[in-house]
């Protein structure tokens, strides 16, 4: 990808672009990853050379920097949503999937931290698929 991407958070309040491509794109299965989206792994995008721009609602956006580790994560202040955030000391973009609401051209590079993936995320393939909400 290397043209813009547009984003926002679930109220709407945060809107941003990016501009530029994407280097990786990492689903990580580290017990940290998954309390950040209490599910089985994070979906997030990298890039060193992509930049951003917040469209509305920057003051909204809060970060939060496990002590102790290079683990952080940004997200809306009103609704909890995910959003990207610049971390590695400015270095690092990490642009949560999930947060973009226009279709990207790159797919997972890799599924990482496997080894501590919970007990229950495996053979998900086997579980069936609906195609809207159980009724």
């Amino acid at each position: 990808m290397t043209g813009s991407t547009r984003g926002a958070c679930l109220c709407g309040a945060v809107r941003f672009e990016i501009s530029g491509g994407f280097d990786a794109f990492f689903l990580c299965h580290c017990s940290r990853c998954r309390k950040d989206s209490g599910s089985a792994h994070a979906a997030n995008l990298f890039s060193a050379s992509a930049t951003i721009a917040w469209l509305t609602g920057k003051e909204r956006v809060k970060s939060y920097r496990l002590p102790g580790s290079r683990h952080e994560r940004s997200f809306c202040r009103e609704c909890g949503s995910a959003l990207p955030g610049i971390q590695m000391d400015g270095a690092l973009l990490v642009v949560p999937a999930g947060s973009l609401d226009d279709p990207i051209a790159i797919r997972p590079t890799a599924h990482i931290s496997c080894a501590s993936r919970a007990d229950w995320d495996v053979g998900l393939e086997l579980v069936p698929a609906l195609d809207g909400l159980p009724g």
